[in-house]
């Protein structure tokens, strides 16, 4: 291939080949200075963000949602071209013709559907639901075809929550940057090429889903092309300077979520890749600072505006309307070169020219090694904001490379190579209180699991516990896997991310991501019984329903091997069993220690656990302590949290960190170097994640009362960001009641 939008680039096998990763090393700029360079928002930006800001205050004050589009199913070019100020935007495009209204994506769900019209008094129209009542199946409906017994008593007792069965899987990641690189008709004759390989002598089940597949794919790259040429642009063709290349990028982005609403549409890695145009331009005098930094802020305006309509029941589960825009910054290159440029500092910049925001979900890979330019300038900002959130590159990159991105949360992925099926989380307390009474529910009494005898003494027997509690798991992993392995063939039937999936290779390696809830539950509910002695209290039915402690015991979070090295040997058991089922496509299982703001949900899904912890009461965050059982300060805290092994955790382990300015520091500096140490001891263990926060109780507290002074008022909850006000109260409390540290 050669192109003369790529004249002034260093050749190599990205000229050959789809090869993003080589066309990077070889034509990026590190950087490391500071963050002088940086320029303020333009007239432009701050004209257009005040509108924008206009339009947040009018859905805030629409029960959250400004508009629905409920007769329109969205697809690619379904809507028409819509503007927030043409004569303003510097980068264009909207997910429907107007700003901020929401599409409807039936495909996934048609009663979906209707009950998130139903909670906005919005009616489906009459014609779409036709369709899909009597015509057309859907994912939702295929799902719950072919569901088992098992997997939907699982489901209705919440000892499996979250399962994507009900909205878009998500978690995958297109390589956006394809668009710009290459333009839509050389991805396309890829595409065409990849197919042919296929006219195999024998074409059977997995050629005949490929085949289709890449054919959805070329179609739907076809139908991005037909979208941006409604905006006036061509992108058939690579991208010829800066403006193009966010441009052409954005476009790819935009053109996924008109056709999907996933839990998390992540958009990648782009400010190095987009930094090669920046610098060529400036060099060139075809730009400056200025303009690029509006570039950049525009971009940012786009991602904060991306929108899908939910159900009650997710908005419940996932709270504060995420969308998961992550992207993911900095890093270091294999060959020991820093992946920090300039655009890595104008990305971090926007939450300082268009103030703090939970969207995108900015994530700094960190290593030992980044520049001390770049340490300063993001702690800084994670600081004022609480907007940033940090993953150990120098831990993922022996296993995914150089060029990976992060998925929703906190889970790595090798971009344009890797997708995950997206699994949820199982609630490991109820499957403890489970083993307990052999498989009833606690809560309900009914029989969930296959029946086996409960334990009946009085005091709890560790011993016992633990090999009741395999058993246990043994079903639980069993049922996770079948039900997984059918919304994923589902969601490939009826429900395909045609444009997402054009964006990577078509030989495509799959992990089935799985995830755990209430790790310090169990923890702490078996170091109880190990430690002290657990009394049993049963009702009329012999249920046991509530449990007396007798002495203290070793709590998870405070640097005890005791208990610590039990949420480690939990951890590698419940692998292990997921490791051991069959998986649909033959993707490879992985765990992740995540709950979302779903912690609240699963907690009041729950019955007294034998920590102590009352019936109803929330799960600590991811891998976190219950609230206010870390008592030996933050230190302690992290280092426990540094010996769950990401060995048996590469779908991510998140843990949240909140401290107060003072406890930081005495000034900005102080406080900038201590978070900067705090990083590298944390991150020098094998850590994998931490969500910073730096506020006091106070602030939160105000929030509640006065929602209007804090529009903007953004916290990292689990693994993600959210404005603190769109929360409902309960999770407002629960975040109020985790523990923010007064003391290292």
């Amino acid at each position: 291939m050669k192109f003369e939008e790529w004249n002034s680039f260093n050749p190599g096998e990205w000229c050959f080949e789809i090869n993003v990763r080589d066309f990077i090393q070889k034509n990026y700029t590190p950087y490391t200075g500071n963050a002088n360079f940086l320029s303020d928002a333009t007239d432009n930006t701050k004209k257009l963000w005040n509108t924008v800001l206009d339009l947040y205050e009018q859905e805030r004050k629409n029960n959250g949602v400004l508009e629905v589009d409920a007769d329109t199913i969205s697809t690619i070019t379904s809507h028409k071209p819509g503007y927030i100020n043409k004569d303003l935007e510097q980068i264009v495009g909207l997910q429907t013709d107007k700003p901020l209204k929401r599409a409807i994506m039936p495909n996934g769900g048609i009663r979906i559907v209707e009950k998130s019209c139903e909670a906005q008094n919005v009616k489906v129209s009459e014609e779409i639901e036709n369709i899909y009542h009597n015509y057309r199946k859907s994912h939702n409906d295929g799902v719950f075809s072919a569901y088992t017994p098992d997997i939907r008593a699982a489901r209705s007792s919440h000892l499996i929550t979250g399962l994507p069965d009900g909205y878009g899987r998500g978690r995958i990641i297109g390589d956006y940057r394809r668009v710009a690189l290459y333009g839509v008709d050389a991805l396309i004759e890829f595409k065409k090429k990849d197919l042919s390989v296929l006219e195999t002598p024998n074409i059977l089940e997995e050629e005949i889903q490929k085949r289709e597949e890449i054919f959805d794919q070329i179609k739907a790259l076809n139908e991005l092309k037909e979208m941006a040429s409604m905006y006036g642009f061509d992108i058939s063709r690579p991208a010829k300077n800066s403006k193009e290349a966010v441009q052409w990028l954005y476009f790819g982005y935009l053109g996924a979520t008109k056709e999907q609403n996933g839990a998390a549409m992540s958009i990648g890695r782009n400010s190095t890749f987009l930094d090669i145009y920046f610098e060529r331009d400036l060099k060139s005098g075809l730009i400056t600072e200025q303009e690029l930094q509006e570039l950049m802020d525009h971009f940012v305006m786009k991602l904060r505006m991306i929108r899908f309509l939910r159900t009650p029941e997710y908005n419940e589960l996932f709270s504060g309307d995420p969308v998961w825009v992550t992207e993911s910054i900095g890093g270091m290159g294999l060959d020991g070169r820093t992946l920090v440029t300039k655009n890595s500092f104008r990305v971090l910049h926007t939450l300082e020219t268009l103030g703090a925001a939970p969207e995108p979900n900015l994530t700094v890979l960190w290593s030992t090694n980044l520049p001390r330019g770049f340490k300063e300038y993001t702690t800084k900002l994670s600081i004022k904001t609480s907007s940033i959130q940090y993953e150990n590159d120098d831990l993922m990159r022996t296993y995914w490379g150089d060029d990976y991105s992060i998925a929703c949360c906190v889970s790595a992925m090798r971009t344009g190579k890797q997708m995950q099926f997206f699994g949820a989380r199982c609630n490991l307390a109820k499957a403890l209180l489970y083993a307990i009474n052999g498989g009833r529910d606690e809560l309900s009494g009914k029989q969930v699991t296959t029946r086996f005898e409960p334990i009946t003494s009085e005091y709890l027997d560790y011993d016992e516990v633990m090999k009741k509690f395999d058993a246990i798991l043994d079903w639980t992993a069993k049922t996770y896997i079948n039900a997984l392995n059918i919304i994923h063939y589902m969601h490939d039937k009826y429900a395909y991310e045609a444009l997402e999936m054009a964006l990577h290779d078509s030989d495509v390696f799959r992990t089935m991501a799985c995830g755990i809830a209430g790790l310090s539950v169990v923890a702490d509910s078996l170091s109880a019984i190990k430690y002290s002695k657990v009394k049993v209290i049963r009702d009329a039915t012999g249920l046991a329903v509530d449990y007396e402690i007798e002495g203290d015991y070793p709590k998870y979070g405070n640097d005890d091997d005791r208990v610590d090295h039990i949420a480690v040997d939990v951890v590698k058991l419940f692998m292990g069993k997921l490791q051991k089922q069959r998986t649909y496509r033959h993707s490879v299982p992985t765990l992740s220690i995540l709950t979302i703001t779903s912690n609240v949900v699963y907690g009041k899904n729950t019955g007294s656990t034998p920590d102590g912890r009352r019936a109803g009461e929330p799960f600590g965050p991811g891998a976190n302590p219950l609230h206010g059982r870390d008592s030996h300060g933050a230190l302690a805290v992290l280092n426990t949290i540094a010996k769950l092994p990401y060995s048996h955790s590469e779908d991510g382990i998140s843990y949240t960190f909140s401290i107060t300015p003072g406890t930081l520091g005495k000034d900005e500096e102080s406080r900038v170097n201590n978070l900067i140490s705090l990083l590298d001891g944390y991150f020098v263990q094998d850590s994998h994640h931490i969500n910073v926060n730096v506020f006091d109780k106070s602030l939160l507290l105000d929030a509640m009362d006065h929602p209007e002074k804090y529009p903007q008022l953004t916290i990292r909850v689990s693994g993600y960001a959210v404005n603190f006000v769109k929360l409902t109260r309960e999770q407002q409390l629960d975040v109020v009641h985790r523990t923010i540290h007064e003391r290292i």
